[in-house]
């Protein structure tokens, strides 16, 4: 038995295939197109990766084995690293939840306030927050004080998005009774908002943290302190034995604040 070609004549029974065909095609060429251009674009040569591995291996070589010796100096740095991020993120925390207040559409108590407030938490989370420490060492000196404060900013724009959206999302029917009832916003905020929005904010709040234990390393190349001005000071004296030593500190550091966050968003899951 032919198939039913639903009365269609003879020269167009075969086109729902062919077009679908072409445009399965011309969007293969067009991601072909985007992966050519981007390997032109940075320069990707893996020849001169693999002629210059004995580079690479001389340096690994140089480094065994990590010098444990110099493991009590980098206790300080370590711990900076840590407060660094913690101090970020509370930071953050405190300057993104009235902020994600006003950025909500359904709790903004007007429009220019909402707006306001949406360009306050982009533009925060638009300048990265390596430009915000190189900014802040400017203003108050090398320290750990200035990576704290550039982490802060910069969670705020990322806190204060996620926590608006989650505002927008959250079910308004306990805060239309508590208006009903008569209470003032500071009653609706402690008793119908934040009862409501608690876990997922300390959930979000933990990832932050976990991604400003990342930052912080970073930052400290531009001298914010911390175990990365430590790691970098390590590199430009070629002191490699002391570098393995400190990306294993490292390694350590980001592993067991990953771990930690975990355990605790699953508690308050």
């Amino acid at each position: 038995m032919k198939p039913d070609l639903g009365g269609l004549p003879p020269d167009r029974r075969g086109w729902p295939d062919a077009a679908a065909l072409a445009l399965r095609f011309v969007a293969g060429l067009a991601i072909l197109a985007v992966i050519v251009q981007c390997l032109i674009i940075v320069e990707a040569r893996p020849q001169d990766l693999i002629t210059g591995i004995h580079g690479m291996a001389d340096i690994v070589r140089r480094a065994m084995p990590p010098d444990f010796a110099q493991f009590p100096s980098a206790l300080w740095p370590t711990l900076e690293t840590i407060d660094i991020a913690l101090f970020g993120t509370i930071m953050g925390i405190a300057l993104a939840v009235p902020l994600a207040m006003l950025a909500a559409a359904n709790m903004a108590p007007s429009r220019p306030l909402y707006h306001l407030a949406r360009t306050v938490i982009g533009f925060a989370r638009a300048v990265p927050d390596l430009v915000w420490a190189l900014l802040f060492v400017t203003a108050v000196g090398l320290g750990p004080f200035p990576g704290g404060l550039a982490l802060g900013v910069h969670s705020v724009g990322m806190l204060g998005r996620l926590f608006a959206e989650t505002i927008e999302h959250m079910d308004m029917a306990p805060i239309h009774a508590l208006e009903v009832a008569g209470a003032r916003r500071t009653q609706i905020f402690t008793h119908g908002i934040m009862p409501t929005l608690l876990p997922a904010l300390l959930g979000t709040s933990l990832c932050r943290f976990d991604e400003n234990i990342r930052s912080s390393l970073v930052l400290g190349f531009v001298g914010a302190g911390g175990i990365g001005f430590e790691l970098l000071t390590a590199m430009n004296l070629f002191q490699y034995r002391e570098v393995s030593l400190l990306l294993i500190i490292i390694f350590a550091i980001v592993l067991g604040a990953e771990r930690l966050s975990a355990l605790l968003r699953q508690r308050l899951a």
